[in-house]
């Protein structure tokens, strides 16, 4: 392979990957500009891969077509893809299954029926923070929980920037966490560790920041006070607590989805919530929303595989390893890279997905953990999409709100407390698993008897 990469295309190899950005980010600030309804949905995606995959099949003539069409193929449909992919659609599944018996409506009502009067920004925030964690989605989250922030606003006489701004945070807190969140599955797939592993590691990360978000909400936010029926059933929440549970106790997160969409099943039927046909439908209908992201982390794997192919993935190594001589430098590099390109590309499940693979390879270079890598690019990919005035997200809740996206960041602790937590462990080489910690003692002594010498 060494051999191979001295007659490879270096940097150019990337072309293909940005012509993708180039088609899909330029035709969305067109659109954006031109005040269409959706506007990064008026060039699809999948089209924009098609025409990179295109690119990287005709680029390198060193090579036959036949043998670089039969590279993309073995990367996009490598096991590790597939399982991803296996993952994304038993997530929507169980969203579907879940929300089909009740199950988010019951998780809403049951944070808001204990929310203290002098607690109800912060309580809103816990809300949405487990809700997006049960769920698995930010944009579901919010899309639950802005009415109701907008609603007691409303009727509590408070600043409804501050109330969508928990919500948002707390939408993010449980995108970065939940074991059903694609960016977590991406995150964990692309580098090869444990759900698990990969919570633990950004749970300490996230809870400071929260807390500190909790007590800046409890000062800053008012009184008030939530009416109308809350009634939930506590059965219709027992599904999302044991799929949480089995996954962080280490069990197959294909078994445990699996078990999570029966058990809905089970519920939904017990009460009467839901038939078995309509049941059927909700397990199809949550598929199908996560089939869109499945084809694209299938087509870009394909593209990432035949950029390696061609010798980017070592020269994009070589040039930031060049630059970067330290550990924490290079945990700083993967962090702006994920972050970057969640800003892009307004989408930060395809930042991780891109992201993955090149994180991988620095990782295994400077003897990062998979978990550390895992947890750096989630929660720059999440934290800095957060903060993107033009995130989805975002538009669904100035929508609602009727308040400008420069309201609500002026409320958005959560993502940067969270983002500023990360720099001080980058800063300090916190969280440092005992194999790096050793690595570390041996390289400092490796540099010092050189030094001597």
């Amino acid at each position: 392979m060494a051999a191979d990469n001295k007659k490879g295309l270096g940097g150019i190899s990337f072309l293909p990957l940005f012509i993708f950005l180039g088609l899909y980010i330029g035709s969305g600030v067109f659109f954006s500009i031109k005040g269409s309804a959706s506007p990064f949905n008026q060039f699809p995606r999948h089209v924009a891969l098609f025409i990179a995959i295109g690119v990287a099949v005709l680029m390198n003539k060193n090579k036959k077509i036949d043998d670089k069409i039969e590279v993309f193929s073995k990367n996009a449909g490598s096991s590790g893809v597939m399982i991803m992919g296996l993952i994304y659609l038993l997530a929507g599944g169980f969203s579907g299954a879940a929300k089909s018996m009740g199950g988010v409506e019951s998780v809403v009502n049951l944070g808001l029926t204990f929310i203290p009067s002098t607690f109800i920004v912060p309580g809103i925030f816990l809300i949405s923070c487990f809700i997006a964690t049960a769920m698995g989605t930010s944009m579901g989250t919010m899309a639950a929980m802005a009415p109701i922030a907008v609603g007691v606003a409303a009727k509590s006489n408070m600043d409804v920037a501050i109330t969508l701004a928990a919500v948002m945070g707390g939408a993010y807190f449980g995108d970065n966490l939940s074991i059903l969140s694609d960016t977590t599955i991406s995150a964990t797939r692309g580098v090869g560790c444990e759900m698990k592993d990969k919570f633990r590691m950004n749970f300490l990360i996230a809870i400071p920041a929260a807390l500190i978000t909790i007590v800046l909400y409890t000062i800053l936010g008012k009184a008030g006070e939530i009416e109308g029926d809350l009634t939930f059933h506590f059965i219709k929440v027992v599904p999302y607590l044991l799929v949480l549970a089995g996954a962080l106790a280490g069990g197959n997160v294909v078994l445990v989805l699996m078990g999570g969409i029966v058990l809905c099943g089970i519920v939904g039927l017990a009460t009467g919530s839901v038939g078995f046909l309509p049941f059927i439908k909700a397990i199809g209908g949550g598929m199908e929303d996560m089939m869109g992201i499945t084809i694209v982390a299938i087509l870009i794997a394909g593209i990432i595989g035949v950029i390696k192919e061609n010798g980017g993935i070592e020269w994009l190594i070589e040039k930031i390893t060049s630059k970067v001589k330290t550990r924490s430098g290079a945990e700083y590099g993967i962090g702006i890279l994920a972050g970057s390109l969640a800003a892009a590309l307004v989408n930060n499940t395809v930042a991780i997905i891109i992201s993955a693979p090149i994180a991988k390879e620095i990782g295994s270079k400077y003897h990062i953990a998979p978990k550390r890598l895992a947890s750096l690019i989630d929660i720059f990919a999440c934290g800095t999409l957060a903060l993107c005035p033009h995130d989805g997200g975002m538009l669904i809740m100035t929508g609602m709100g009727h308040v400008s996206p420069l309201d609500i960041l002026k409320f958005a602790y959560y993502p940067v407390f969270l983002i500023l937590a990360t720099l001080v462990t980058i800063k300090f080489g916190l969280l440092r698993t005992s194999e790096e910690k050793e690595f570390a003692r041996v390289a400092k002594e490796h540099h010092e008897s050189i030094t001597e010498v």
